[in-house]
């Protein structure tokens, strides 16, 4: 799968917006390939990030692959900003059709050297920015009577991803019960909700945040680590996971809710560890 794949329009009319949109570094991270494979399917898409510079840059490489959408900037730290993005959205387009939550905050190492003020951060990031943006999702939703939230979670929300990671795993853990519990809550109203659980996958984020966990190597060692990790033999890629994601944002997964779609290469029913 590719950036120039052949894409259905399955969100044709539809409207999505997608926080943590953005990428710290060049390529394509997860947010930003879900959000140009909505695009692609025809939706409009709102690229939302802490860093608009981020958005924007995600807003043009959309725009390369002959597809539309708008960079918005919102801290997912700030409660009234989410809930005012997410319903400005819905308000100036009439509806909203997919909101998908993509952001994940933690700090890999021993998790004594975490403290109090960094768990509250990890957990409002991971876990209450996606209450607030799903709860200011659901009334239109409900309004129109359908609707598709999504949030991206991980593997170490599952299991112990084979470095410590204790904050990232327990909130992401958290996030795949909530979305469970919002299926529940509003399927009657015709919304439904998924977590991707995504496992060892090549994007910018990783060189940044998993230095040093993987030994001593560089990068390219850290990569082949990873990879030797997984069955498949490779760490996925950010569009690995937007496939699903779109999968999930149309109707080819109306009776699709309530549970998690793992995204990992089979890492999930292995007991390799990094290298």
């Amino acid at each position: 799968m590719t950036t120039q794949a052949t894409v259905p329009r399955d969100l044709a009319d539809r409207v999505a917006l997608v926080l943590g949109a953005g990428s710290i570094g060049p390529g394509w991270g997860i947010g930003k390939a879900c959000a140009a494979r909505f695009a692609q399917a025809g939706a409009t898409v709102v690229a939302a990030d802490v860093d608009l510079a981020a958005a924007e840059r995600a807003v043009r490489e959309i725009e390369s692959l002959g597809a539309q959408a708008e960079a918005l900037s919102v801290d997912v730290l700030d409660d009234g900003a989410v809930a005012d993005a997410v319903a400005g959205v819905a308000a100036r387009y009439g509806r909203l059709d997919v909101l998908h939550c993509n952001v994940g905050l933690g700090k890999a190492g021993d998790g004594a050297a975490t403290t109090p003020d960094e768990w509250r951060r990890f957990s409002d990031a991971n876990l209450t920015s996606v209450h607030v943006a799903t709860q200011a999702a659901l009334p239109p939703m409900r309004r129109q009577g359908s609707g598709v939230l999504l949030a991206t979670s991980s593997i170490a929300g599952l299991r112990y991803p084979g470095y410590q990671h204790l904050a990232y795993g327990a909130t992401k853990a958290g996030l795949n019960h909530l979305m469970r519990l919002l299926a529940v809550e509003n399927g009657p109203h015709g919304v439904r909700s998924n977590t991707i659980v995504a496992g060892l996958i090549d994007t910018p984020r990783i060189e940044k945040t998993l230095a040093g966990r993987y030994g001593q190597g560089g990068l390219e060692e850290m990569r082949a680590a990873r990879a030797g990790q997984v069955p498949l033999g490779r760490m996925g890629s950010a569009w690995d996971v937007a496939e699903v994601a779109l999968f999930l944002a149309s109707d080819r997964a109306a009776y699709v809710t309530g549970t998690e779609i793992v995204v990992d290469g089979g890492l999930s029913g292995t007991v390799r560890q990094a290298l």
